[in-house]
């Protein structure tokens, strides 16, 4: 019996899917300690930019190439070296670990232990899913996971976190469509506040994330 492929896909980006996701807090929890991101509207905007700016169009750039059949040893190099911090790159590291470990389990496929984008981009190419969908489902996935960050550290309400992740919906599906297409060279970051955070979570004198 084969399993539909949107199906697959979900299953990979589900929530109980043990990457570990709900350990990380991409430097969110700095910002609020801080009280730079205190409301929906802030968080909203935080993640928008780490989207369009930050991890989320490299990573969607980098998944692309490698399903697409690019070098993943040599990709999973670049993703790290992009990773601005050590809380980020153990974030990408940890989380590639532990995708790449179970999806070879579950599907008896070979994929290389490497930063998450790099790791599913090879499961995506193993598996011959969709690329567009998965695109759309791993910036989704992305955004929903540090909403969740979010809605406790904030903390928010569950709905108006599910509004955060429904009002950039839209936005996750046009950078999955430009990320298709998008060369080596297009990849590059302009998130400094995102960064700043990431590299100051270690200090925190308390933490509920590892970054």
């Amino acid at each position: 019996m084969t399993t539909d492929p949107l199906l697959t896909l979900h299953q990979l980006f589900s929530p109980s899917f043990p990457v570990g996701a709900f350990a990380y807090s991409h430097g969110l929890e700095t910002l609020v300690q801080e009280g730079r991101v205190t409301t929906a509207a802030q968080l909203q905007g935080w993640l928008e930019a780490v989207l369009r700016h930050g991890a989320g169009w490299s990573d969607a750039v980098l998944l692309a190439h490698v399903a697409r059949g690019a070098d993943a040893a040599e990709l999973a190099e670049l993703a790290t070296a992009l990773t601005p911090s050590a809380e980020r790159r153990l974030e990408t590291v940890k989380q590639g670990e532990a995708f790449a470990g179970t999806v070879r389990d579950l599907w008896q496929v070979d994929i290389l232990p490497a930063p998450y984008s790099v790791a599913v981009g090879q499961a995506v190419r193993a598996l011959e899913l969709p690329l567009l969908t998965a695109l759309q489902l791993y910036l989704l996935a992305f955004a929903s996971n540090l909403a969740a960050a979010g809605i406790r550290l904030i903390p928010l309400g569950q709905t108006e976190g599910q509004g955060v992740i429904r009002a950039l919906s839209p936005l996750c599906e046009a950078l999955a469509a430009q990320a298709i297409g998008a060369s080596l060279d297009e990849i590059g970051t302009f998130s400094p506040l995102s960064d700043i955070a990431s590299q100051r979570h270690e200090a925190l004198y308390s933490r509920i994330f590892r970054s």
